[in-house]
């Protein structure tokens, strides 16, 4: 398979994290794995390992969209929208090997593909913020957006502060 029939399989693996338990998701995972007759074992192989990456880092990677999707939370998104963005933003962030254009590139592509009217736009949005304040470099990607999560964290605390004076 070519990475981007790749990345569609890992998009709707993570599509269902939303609708299963946490103790569900490696028998889900396994079992979407073996009805996948083109998949090669290297190609499952792959799948798994970015699947088992990002699920691994949901509770950052969700953090990081709550501070950088205006007006919108995780728990708020379209449930195919926040997929798209939580493997599109684990590839501009953690994996070297997908370049910050390509991530988002394929992001928009799975939203035309899979998400609603406004998706690939929302998705473009999102993506692109971080993207246009970094010129695209990933390693000022991860300064963006950690910079982005701590001034919106000491927003938060404030608030949380002055409420309770």
């Amino acid at each position: 398979m070519i990475r981007t029939e790749l990345r569609e399989h890992i998009f709707k693996m993570l599509f269902q994290v939303e609708f299963y338990e946490a103790g569900d998701g490696q028998e889900h995972l396994q079992l979407y794995l073996e009805n996948l007759e083109r998949a090669t074992d290297e190609d499952k192989e792959y799948m798994q390992k970015k699947y088992e990456a990002v699920v691994g880092r949901l509770p950052e990677i969700d953090e990081l969209l709550n501070a950088n999707a205006k007006g919108w939370k995780t728990k708020r998104m379209n449930k195919v929208d926040l997929a798209i963005l939580r493997l599109a933003l684990y590839e501009m962030r953690w994996d070297d090997d997908i370049p910050v254009k390509v991530a988002i590139n394929e992001a928009v592509e799975l939203a035309k593909r899979f998400g609603g009217k406004d998706s690939p736009s929302f998705v473009n949005g999102v993506l692109g913020k971080l993207a246009k304040k970094t010129a695209g470099n990933k390693a000022a990607v991860k300064e963006a957006v950690e910079r982005e999560t701590a001034e919106s964290t000491a927003t938060a605390n404030e608030i949380a502060e002055s409420e309770t004076k």
